[in-house]
């Protein structure tokens, strides 16, 4: 193992519930939407773009609005959800990750980014972890979103390593597709059965270790 690409949402820290807000404010005030709770779900690990189309077709307005009017709509939810992450602090780092992060370094373990935020280095800045990631994948540059392997290929290649020699830190279905699409072994978080694709699923980030990535890449690769 000779890089660790993470996702960030849900893997570092936990902005979903900054983001769902942000969208229901917007469905409220522009399409007098009410979103359901379980409607977050739909939301999960995709970008602001398709965020808004799924929240549009939920409403069966998807036809009534041009490229440009999505375009300035999803800017006006991103303005409401980076007012909400700015008041981010190393406090919510999710438990276990600094340690991780911390002991992955120690290791040699070159250290990316790969999430569909393009708020991401932002949120690092906020967390206070920016000097820790040796790069962070614009995902403005890539052709595809999760589940295609793009952004974690852009970690991968951000830091100049083999994609077969990383491991991908996920939460999401999409997520975990992209990394199996990548080539790289896959360790997620979150619901065991939702998530079998990954070659290891934990119930929290405190059981995520360094000594973990490492028995479940070496195994991957015997």
């Amino acid at each position: 193992m000779q890089a660790a690409v993470f996702d960030l949402d849900g893997v570092v820290t936990d902005t979903a519930k900054f983001h769902f807000q942000a969208w229901s404010k917007l469905a409220k005030e522009e399409f007098n939407l009410d979103l359901p709770a379980s409607f977050e779900t739909n939301l999960k690990g995709i970008s602001r773009t398709e965020s808004l189309e799924a929240i549009l077709k939920f409403g069966d307005l998807l036809d009534k609005y041009s490229k440009e009017e999505v375009q300035n709509l999803a800017n006006k939810k991103n303005d409401y959800y980076v007012e909400a992450i700015s008041k981010l602090t190393k406090e919510d780092i999710l438990p276990g990750i600094t340690k991780l992060l911390t002991d992955l370094k120690a290791n040699g373990v070159k250290l990316a980014v790969a999430s569909a935020s393009k708020n991401a280095p932002f949120i690092l800045e906020k967390l206070g972890l920016a000097h820790v990631f040796d790069a962070v994948a614009d995902p403005a540059k890539v052709n595809a979103g999760k589940p295609a392997p793009d952004i974690f290929l852009a970690g991968a290649k951000a830091v100049g390593v083999a994609p077969n020699q990383c491991v991908g830190v996920e939460d999401a279905i999409a997520g975990v597709s992209a990394i199996k699409a990548a080539d790289m072994v896959a360790v997620a978080v979150g619901d065991k059965d939702e998530l079998r694709q990954a070659d290891c699923v934990v119930p929290t980030t405190r059981n995520f270790t360094y000594q973990l990535f490492s028995d479940v890449f070496d195994r991957y690769h015997k």
